[in-house]
């Protein structure tokens, strides 16, 4: 048998509630309900961004390894190649000189056979002095200079002194005489020139003290 609607309600501010509070609860858990669906669908979407996120990035990752292995192959074979240009570099590196020589070979080679025929050595002299010449014109064609040291005041760093000699003409230290000229090649010191050297006379020395 169904209790009264005055009993219900008896019941309900029994336990300190209006029959308005009773309805504004029971709006409350629906609500509740409705607010709990939708967080489960929206934490679905977001794992299906996030997976499509990361299989982007993985594609990504993918393709710059690719690129990184090509491109450090490249970067070996181009090492390689270099390597290989340089040791044929090293190789052939003295063919323009040795091919500007073979002219001043060819001029020896006529100066000794005309010397062989003649009665007399002037000629050796003229064809070696040719070679010379020709020698001289190779060098200089390569940016070697030769440089004369003769009068010149001593100076250790271009002249490497031989002998000294005494001499009155000239102030001492200075160049008389040259064993061998310097060579240069463009600014760069080749070869020192081999020299004489001047110094006072002893009695000179003996007078000075």
């Amino acid at each position: 048998m169904d209790k009264p609607e005055h009993d219900n309600a008896a019941h309900d501010n029994a336990r300190g509630k209006t029959p308005v509070q009773a309805a504004e609860q029971t709006l409350e858990g629906d609500s509740t309900t409705v607010t709990s669906e939708e967080t489960t669908a929206i934490g679905e979407d977001e794992i299906i961004t996030l997976r499509t996120r990361v299989q982007e990035k993985e594609a990504e990752a993918k393709a710059n390894y690719d690129l990184f292995l090509r491109e450090r192959a490249d970067l070996e074979n181009f090492k390689r190649r270099m390597q290989r240009d340089k040791a044929e570099a090293l190789r052939f590196a003295n063919e323009p000189v040795i091919r500007d020589l073979l002219p001043i070979l060819d001029n020896l080679e006529r100066a000794v056979s005309h010397a062989q025929g003649a009665s007399n050595s002037q000629s050796l002299v003229e064809g070696v002095s040719l070679v010379l010449r020709s020698f001289l014109d190779m060098v200089e064609k390569h940016g070697v200079s030769r440089v004369s040291a003769k009068g010149q005041l001593f100076d250790p760093a271009k002249h490497e002194a031989m002998a000294q000699v005494e001499n009155t003409e000239v102030a001492p230290n200075t160049v008389v005489d040259e064993y061998a000229p310097a060579y240069l090649l463009h600014d760069r010191l080749l070869r020192p020139a081999l020299v004489v050297v001047a110094k006072p006379p002893a009695d000179e020395k003996k007078s000075a003290t």
